[in-house]
């Protein structure tokens, strides 16, 4: 039996699973998140441990008997956010999330140093490590001054199971400090930010183990001694494992709660210059790229806030059928955007509206939005590489038939639902479980999950959308012209 973790932003998503990959039992647990100042965005660790352990004793509690023959954990989770460790493993402060836009100057900063680009492969965007760390030193020195570790959320998670100071390659990506392509931490890029090497973790691929079970929890949950855990991923590379995307020429479109274009990469040539991603696969030498909108089902569920109606009312409301686009149009820049703008600055806004608009009508135009941003990264990842024939649709939003045939519309690709699409990330770390604990090989481990169907672009509609998504495209430098 493996586990896969998944340490999400909202919550963590527990799987137990055989080693041919059937589902056995899984569970969830949310957990809160805090917004102390605008564009603040924390949590704080030990929320984290203790889902972890709720979720593992309802695992426990529904399959005693295949719990007790675990052999490998996976873990996988949320990017960038900074845990910050002193000398003991004590947390000095809530954890800083990816989407916290606080350290937007020191982002700017660093990204003007041309080494960053050419050896990160990417941007410094305001919700990567490194700019944290630069906040920290310049707002809280008594606390920078006492960090002896440098960790990320699924990696404190890993030191709370084995007591290893352990990252992988893909979520080391998204710090700043990593030789993408070299996949080594750059020591000229950790001096730029005052840090050091010995406060970085270990560094291993995600498909190789990364510590043992630690004897304490080994015995408290019933399980054998020698329990391996997996480097593991960052949440979208660990759900490419597990959606089966790890050659040249796959990819999947999640509607998370930031929404992702994500293709998979034989070689790492980056192109930082279209905000898009180059981030090291959790496979060995092998890399993705990923286009990325801040806010996809956010938008939704900020709509469903302001309108007392839950983000599933909403989606209902929105029909289950494509029609021709609606009247307003909706810019998802709620907590800034990434790809191609790179602006963390920027805020949505609704445009057009009609005094005879309905919920309904906002409802669509919020995930058209998102739809038309998501075209917008697509449009940048074409320069960096082919695109695939088809996306898998992965996340929460593709539960929608109106959003995914958007989608597929939207971005004229052909829009694939997994049978069980809703494990993601989780699938793939018990995936790389599997690897680290058999040493079996990617192509035998990494399938292709099974597809309920496939959704095609609407040709009829495909020119109004177009128009649509050009109407959109105006949206941007207006917004930014504003004072």
């Amino acid at each position: 039996m493996y586990l896969g973790l998944d340490l999400g932003t909202s919550g963590l998503r527990a799987i137990l699973m055989e080693a041919g990959g059937a589902m056995i039992a899984r569970t969830e647990q949310p957990y809160p998140l805090a917004h102390p100042a605008p564009g603040f965005s924390e949590q704080d660790p030990a929320d984290w441990l203790a889902a972890c352990g709720q979720a593992l004793d309802d695992l426990r509690a529904r399959a005693p008997r295949q719990w007790a023959a675990l052999r490998g954990i996976g873990l996988s989770g949320q990017m960038h956010g900074a845990v910050l460790l002193d000398r003991a493993d004590k947390v000095l402060r809530p954890a800083i999330l990816w989407n916290d836009s606080r350290a937007a100057p020191q982002a700017a900063t660093l990204d003007s140093m041309p080494e960053f680009r050419a050896i990160s492969g990417n941007i410094v965007f305001p919700g990567f490590t490194a700019p944290k760390l630069i906040w920290s030193a310049e707002h809280e020195p008594d606390i920078f001054a006492r960090i002896s570790k440098v960790l990320l959320p699924k990696d404190y998670l890993r030191l709370w199971l084995t007591g290893e100071h352990v990252s992988d390659m893909s979520d080391a990506s998204g710090t700043g400090w990593l030789d993408t392509c070299e996949r080594a931490w750059s020591a000229p890029l950790l001096k730029a930010t005052g840090m050091r090497r010995n406060q970085m973790p270990t560094l291993v691929e995600g498909s190789a183990p990364a510590g043992e079970l630690r004897g304490d929890l080994a015995r408290e949950w019933g399980l054998p001694k020698g329990v391996i855990v997996a480097g593991g991923g960052a949440d979208n590379a660990a759900a490419a494992c597990g959606a089966g995307c790890v050659e040249e020429g796959q990819g999947f479109v999640s509607l998370g709660t930031s929404g992702v274009i994500l293709l998979a990469r034989d070689t790492c040539s980056p192109a930082p210059d279209t905000a898009v991603h180059t981030f090291c696969h959790a496979l060995s030498q092998r890399w993705i790229q990923m286009g990325v909108s801040l806010a996809a089902t956010d938008s939704l569920n900020w709509l469903a806030r302001q309108t007392g109606q839950s983000p599933e009312a909403l989606s209902a409301l929105a029909g289950p059928t494509l029609g021709p686009p609606p009247g307003p149009l909706f810019a998802p820049y709620l907590s800034g955007e990434r790809t191609p703008h790179n602006d963390s600055r920027i805020r949505g806004a609704f445009v057009n509206l009609d005094i005879a608009d309905t919920r309904a009508d906002l409802a669509r135009a919020v995930m058209l939005g998102v739809a038309f941003s998501l075209r917008d990264s697509l449009e940048a990842l074409r320069q960096t590489g082919p695109i695939p024939a088809r996306l898998i649709a992965l996340g929460g939003g593709s539960r929608s038939p109106y959003w995914v045939a958007a989608l597929a519309t939207v971005l004229d690709v052909p829009v694939a639902l997994p049978t069980a699409g809703a494990e993601g990330a989780a699938l793939g770390a018990a995936r790389l479980a599997v690897m680290a604990r058999t040493g079996a090989d990617a192509s035998a481990v990494m399938t292709p999950p099974a597809i309920e169907k496939t959704v095609l672009p609407n040709s009829e509609l495909r020119d109004a959308y177009a128009a649509a998504h050009a109407r959109f495209r105006a949206l941007y430098p207006a917004l930014k012209s504003l004072p």
